[in-house]
């Protein structure tokens, strides 16, 4: 399993990484491994407003529908248009090219609730 140290994680299996007053998101690389084959991603609009833990996409897979929840509050400024024409990006290439979608944050301190790599380990 693949958790990168220079990334931070939620407890619902997304990845962020900082990027100055933006966070890019997606999915981990265990979460694609457990919902398996994505065969279809529904990503926000850019300029939707999304709070902290609430759904902001959804991913679905052969399985089921997966709700794919903000890490932190803040306005969608980009989304990654390759995975709707192309879902199994989030399968094959997890934290590169299958990252769903770009937050511009309000609050910095909601970033202090993320977890670290060796604690997100821990979870999963």
């Amino acid at each position: 399993m693949n958790i990168p140290q220079d990334l931070l994680y939620t407890k619902t299996h997304e990845w962020v990484k900082i990027e100055e007053n933006k966070i890019k998101v997606g999915i981990t690389d265990f979460a694609q491994h457990e919902i398996t084959d994505i065969v279809h991603v529904e990503l926000p609009e850019i300029g939707t407003g999304v709070k902290k833990e609430q759904p902001a996409a959804v991913v679905e897979s052969v399985k089921s529908a997966f709700d794919i929840y903000a890490p932190v509050s803040g306005k969608i400024v980009e989304i990654n248009n390759n995975v709707l024409g192309s879902p199994e990006l989030v399968n094959n290439s997890p934290y590169e090219e299958g990252y769903l979608f770009v937050i511009e944050f309000f609050n910095k301190k909601e970033l202090d609730d993320l977890l670290k790599a060796n604690d997100y380990k821990k979870l999963v």
